[in-house]
């Protein structure tokens, strides 16, 4: 179940995924096969290519993506999903859903 994402913010990922761009997105959840993790960040963007050079940089696998035909992403959990969103500045993510 997610929750705590604005209409806007979806709608500016997808704009950015159809688009070709990394974009990032992340709300609560909720999944009892995840104990203890309360958000995931989606990172996606539709140049699968684009997508997979990017998460091969923080060793991500490329069977990790989810395949949407749409907006295919990664979702990122836990201490990795910390890690890469520091990385990538996206400050104002960590900060909102307090993951720094």
């Amino acid at each position: 179940m997610a929750f705590g994402v604005q209409r806007e913010e979806l709608k500016d990922w997808k704009q950015k995924v159809k688009g070709g761009d990394i974009a990032f997105l992340t709300h609560f959840w909720l999944d009892e096969r995840f104990p203890g993790c309360t958000t995931v960040t989606k990172v996606g963007c539709n140049d699968l290519k684009k997508l997979k050079a990017w998460g091969k940089r923080y060793g991500l696998r490329e069977e990790w993506i989810h395949f949407d035909l749409t907006y295919p992403h990664f979702d990122l959990f836990g201490e990795r999903q910390r890690n890469i969103l520091k990385q990538e500045n996206q400050l104002e993510q960590l900060k909102r859903f307090n993951l720094l």
